[in-house]
């Protein structure tokens, strides 16, 4: 008996549409959790978690590494380590220019996690 995976549907991490219905309302083909648990278990890290708001809300919609890396007390390499994790899971793309790399919010998979996380408030409240 073959030991293959199910092929994974493609989720389209930049689509305006989310991917499936909040979490709260049904729940989360495994397609789609496979896809997304990277991104929050990346986002699991109390540093990552402040790189990534850190970049997401930095003026002009990027940050260099050269600003993130003062804002803690870790060493370069570990900072490098932290976001090359988020590169990883999808949440920020990169670019080098010069000596330096700048990074970039993937708003589509942000908007991703953020829809399967809706929980709509209670009519009457």
């Amino acid at each position: 008996m073959s030991k293959q995976g199910a092929s994974l549907t493609v989720i389209d991490l930049n689509a305006d549409e989310p991917c499936c219905p909040p979490l709260a309302q049904s729940r989360v083909p495994a397609e789609t959790a496979a896809v997304l648990a990277p991104a929050f278990k990346a986002l699991g890290d109390p540093v990552r978690l402040q790189l990534m708001s850190m970049i997401a809300s930095a003026e002009g919609g990027e940050a260099c590494v050269c600003d993130l890396t003062p804002a803690f007390s870790l060493s370069g390499p570990t900072i490098s380590h932290h976001l090359k994790t988020l590169r990883e899971a999808g949440l920020v793309d990169a670019e080098r220019r010069g000596t330096w790399v700048y990074y970039r919010a993937r708003p589509g998979i942000l908007r991703q996690l953020a829809a399967l996380l809706t929980v709509e408030a209670p009519s009457g409240s």
